[in-house]
């Protein structure tokens, strides 16, 4: 152990103090008469962040898994049709778990590198004459290869073709740390997760959910039937309901909500813009570096390089878990792993969250 270890994989990120003094209370009373002045602001500012004005933002102790879930739980029923691509290690789980929910996944499989296949995504959407299709998902940043895909590529062609699927983006490791735009780009259901941009422990689902969506799953919710896969613990009517008046339908997690509000606080200071700026900086920064140790990232297009990870390819023949064990027993930092298909290829830095040039 060499003293305290510098955390530069991506995700979980680093712990501002302020947040960590900001959970360091006693636990509190989650039904307190007054929790509602607490709970309704902090969700409201979280739309912000989200950037939706109509939309609705939703806390679910849980994962960033959980919330691909509670995504797909409150939309679709079994044998519903969803269109997905597989270019890195979470893309393909979220299909693996559409899978898993009985749902019909039209799979579009890509080198690990690229990111979502617009082109493809068109051809499906275009053969797709009776609309069969009813929810297309987008994996915005692909933590595993670091690449980002251009969600509003999406959104337009399912605009251009009139096409009423509902887009969902799993931002799990990009809301909060490059640009979003759930209105702009008519997200119907985003996922973020606590540990990364939002600089917290993990713990926290986060997800957007859209005033279209929402009306749909108020619609589906009069005609269920045995075909359906249920909403479970991730019932967002519910949810919503309750958080109407500041409450949960179930016990929160009060301590990551304290350290929510502080995180939410640090991000509006700072501004969303200035928040995406630095981003990309420390991300240019990390690149060129890259670039000058004769590596090379494994983005096959510069221009998709994520702002959040840079995954970088070792040579032929090495190992990239002999460079993770190098800088963590020699110099007490911690680097992402490969993932998947590019185990032992890649070693991952991540350069998201509570950072600056100093630190990276």
């Amino acid at each position: 152990m060499i003293g305290n270890r510098t955390l530069a994989v991506p995700g979980p990120t680093n712990l501002p103090p302020r947040i960590a003094r900001a959970m360091a209370v006693p636990l509190e009373d989650h039904r307190a008469p007054d929790m509602g002045e607490f709970i309704v602001p902090l969700l409201q500012d979280l739309k912000q962040i989200f950037r939706t004005e109509t939309g609705h933002v939703l806390v679910f102790p849980g994962s960033g898994t959980g919330g691909w879930e509670a995504a797909l739980r409150n939309t679709l029923r079994e044998g519903d049709r969803v269109l997905g691509a597989s270019f890195g290690q979470f893309s393909m789980l979220w299909v693996q778990m559409c899978r898993q929910l009985r749902l019909n996944v039209t799979n579009i499989d890509c080198s690990w590198g690229e990111a979502t296949p617009v082109d493809g995504y068109r051809r499906a959407l275009e053969d797709d004459k009776s609309h069969a299709i009813k929810a297309v998902l987008v994996c915005q940043n692909e933590t595993a290869t670091g690449v980002t895909s251009d969600v509003a590529a999406i959104r337009a062609i399912l605009d251009d073709l009139g096409h009423p699927a509902l887009l969902f983006v799993d931002g799990v490791s990009s809301i909060a740390s490059i640009e979003f735009d759930m209105d702009g780009w008519g997200v119907d259901v985003a996922v973020a997760g606590s540990q990364k941009g939002f600089m917290m422990p993990t713990g926290l689902a986060i997800v957007g959910v859209s005033a279209k969506c929402m009306q749909q799953i108020a619609s589906r919710s009069l005609r269920r039937g045995d075909t359906d896969i249920g909403y479970g613990y991730w019932d967002f009517a519910t949810m919503l309901n309750a958080n109407k008046t500041g409450y949960f339908p179930y016990t929160p997690a009060m301590t990551l909500m304290r350290g929510l509000r502080e995180s939410t606080d640090m991000l509006l200071e700072e501004g969303m813009n200035n928040v995406f700026d630095r981003h990309f900086r420390l991300a240019e920064g990390v690149r060129r570096a890259v670039a000058a140790w004769g590596l090379r990232p494994c983005a096959v297009d510069p221009a998709t390089a994520s702002d959040t990870v840079t995954a970088i390819v070792v040579p032929d023949g090495s190992d990239a878990n002999d460079v993770i064990k190098a800088a963590y027993h020699r110099y007490g930092v911690s680097l992402g792993g490969g993932l998947g298909a590019v185990a032992g290829k890649v070693f991952r830095i991540g350069h998201l969250g509570w950072l600056n040039e100093t630190m990276v």
